[in-house]
């Protein structure tokens, strides 16, 4: 009987050795179970990031083709007003000097005035329209009969669109 005793308390303390063994496992199961919840969860926040940042980049380069000729197309409108300038001397006597200037003026306005409507850069036409504020300066007012009020009577200096965006503001002389 004792030795069944002894057994029986040996078989005890080895099935005691094995359940720390058994719940050792099972917490080192558990543990990397979390870690790779974890890291999966990580790898999506990721993923969903770099999609986020590729989608605002391909925008960008987008909105940067769309409008790659904005300033030079800004910096080249003084240049178009002096040859408005220019054209606007024009005399009657066709045979001096001067009229054979102004004719190589304009035949060099017309080709820049081509080239602008190519690359969709336009004239905001304000001419006897209701002042909007959003495309024009208004910069005199005057008084005139006849003229409804908030009508642009002048326009000292031709405003541009390119594209949709507005690439200078007319400035007008509208009637109160």
């Amino acid at each position: 009987m004792e030795q069944e005793e002894v057994k029986k308390d040996e078989q005890q303390e080895k099935l005691q050795q094995e359940k720390p063994k058994k719940n050792k496992p099972n917490k080192e199961i558990e543990k990397l179970k979390n870690e790779n919840l974890a890291l999966n969860e990580k790898i999506l926040r990721i993923s969903a990031d770099v999609q986020n940042m590729k989608k605002r980049l391909e925008d960008e380069i987008s909105r940067l083709q769309k409008y790659e000729g904005l300033e030079l197309a800004r910096e080249l409108l003084p240049t178009i007003d002096n040859f408005e300038r220019a054209i606007q001397l024009d005399d009657t006597n066709l045979n001096d000097e001067l009229s054979k200037f102004l004719s190589g003026f304009k035949m060099i306005y017309a080709n820049l005035v081509n080239l602008l409507n190519q690359k969709e850069i336009k004239e905001i036409d304000c001419l006897g329209k209701e002042f909007d504020p959003t495309f024009m300066d208004a910069v005199l007012t005057s008084k005139e009969e006849g003229i409804p009020k908030n009508q642009v009577i002048e326009v000292l200096q031709k405003g541009y669109m390119y594209k949709d965006k507005l690439l200078r503001p007319a400035m007008v002389k509208v009637s109160e």
